[in-house]
């Protein structure tokens, strides 16, 4: 994955410019006849159409409505709002310290009644305990060149678990089974981790499944990536958190969880999984 956000979000620009080229020649539209129609100068199709120029809302609505394609202006609308946010950096988010950006997303957990989560080599932030949240961000701070406010950052984290206990949101998740033996600090810090991790399963609200490492499969994620009740995915780069919000991507990404999650173990054979992860963790020390 590119840790370009430059290059990244020129490349985003660029696609959503090719399908604003696709619906103009769907209409049996030249650059001219819809730059006539639109009262546009007619360069201002093509900068558009090559991710020169990034459309405005309405922009796209006249392209649209000439095109005779006014069912895909909200799809639109909100790739270009992805474009325009696509990046969103960890060091600028960072600068008031660790624990703001810990903050941001909780108005978006808050609202959200359903979570699709597929994370293949770290427990879940919601399941985290805080010896392993404290292990995990110590390499930020340096990384990131930000102020250590490891205390509050962690805190923070543990505080945004609230919603677990939340009956009126469901999480769907599936682990990889190389996410149980990733070791952020020592191995009792990983220790307590898989203890927490087998206590989290038992929630009612929780549909936790793991990918045990030798089973076949039709496909391996690539990124982790979270989902929020259809409406938005988020994942993350080394520099910056990535969020997603064209309704046709969002809907790819849920395709890709229901392919994920298929040769994922539940319940007592989940358990089995994080139980040997445990035994190879005492027998190694």
């Amino acid at each position: 994955m590119s840790t370009n956000p430059n290059s990244a979000t020129r490349k985003a620009q660029e696609a959503l410019g090719l399908r604003l080229r696709e619906l103009r020649k769907d209409a049996g539209l030249t650059g001219r006849e819809l730059a006539a129609a639109t009262g546009w100068h007619f360069t201002r199709v093509s900068k558009l159409e090559h991710g020169v120029q990034a459309p405005s809302n309405e922009d796209i609505r006249l392209w649209c409505e000439a095109c005779s394609a006014a069912h895909q202006i909200a799809d639109l609308i909100a790739q270009a709002h992805t474009v325009e946010s696509m990046y969103l950096e960890f060091k600028r988010q960072a600068r008031a310290g660790m624990k703001q950006m810990m903050l941001a997303p909780v108005p978006l957990e808050e609202r959200t009644e359903r979570f699709l989560i597929y994370e293949h080599h770290v427990v879940p932030g919601f399941f985290q305990t805080a010896g392993y949240i404290r292990a995990m961000l110590q390499f930020w701070f340096d990384f990131l060149e930000v102020r250590n406010d490891i205390d509050e950052a962690v805190a923070a984290r543990i505080d945004r678990q609230s919603v677990l206990y939340d009956g009126s949101k469901t999480f769907a998740v599936t682990l990889e089974e190389a996410a149980l033996y990733t070791r952020f600090g020592d191995a009792d810090t990983l220790a307590g981790q898989l203890d927490r991790l087998l206590s989290v399963m038992s929630l009612p609200n929780v549909a936790l499944g793991i990918v045990p490492r030798s089973a076949g499969r039709d496909v391996v994620g690539q990124v982790s990536f979270w989902v929020f009740d259809d409406r938005l995915v988020s994942l993350e780069t080394p520099t910056a958190s990535i969020e997603i919000t064209a309704p046709q991507e969002v809907a790819m990404y849920g395709r890709m969880f229901d392919h994920l999650r298929q040769p994922a173990v539940y319940g007592k054979d989940a358990r089995a999984l994080v139980i040997k992860a445990q035994t190879e963790l005492i027998d190694s020390n």
